[in-house]
């Protein structure tokens, strides 16, 4: 399996973290992961602050891929939604922390989420030929 960023030059430049699109090649295994928010493992458990819900988040996500066999490496695409645009830094400071130089595509949502409490909820897409 080949995963290939695409960011020609005729298009803004990407940003962290990021890739205008990514294209999988080969055989796959694709895993969809659903909207995760920042919930203790006790489904109850809620942190104040946007970075403490983030590295939950990103700390979910990570069981979830391996689980399935994968790792942050193997993201391909991110959907972020957060509650404040104010937020905006510290998502992408936290991504950048989580995902280092690794480019996937991403979108970032501003929006009233389901529980007023939540700072943000993220979605994401991983591919593996593995």
């Amino acid at each position: 399996m080949t995963v290939i960023p695409h960011n020609p030059a005729d298009v803004f430049p990407p940003y962290r973290a990021y890739a205008h699109a990514t294209e999988v090649r080969g055989d796959a295994r694709m895993l969809f992961v659903s909207g995760l928010n920042g919930y203790e493992a006790d489904g109850k458990t809620l942190p104040e602050s946007f970075e403490a819900q983030a590295d939950l988040i990103w700390r979910h996500l990570r069981s979830i891929l391996a689980s399935a066999g994968m790792d942050t490496d193997d993201l391909v695409s991110l959907r972020t939604y957060l509650a404040d645009p104010a937020d905006d830094e510290a998502n992408v400071r936290m991504r950048v922390k989580h995902l280092g130089t690794h480019q996937v595509s991403l979108t970032v949502v501003c929006c009233r989420l389901l529980d007023p409490r939540w700072k943000l909820e993220m979605e994401a897409v991983a591919a593996t030929g593995r």
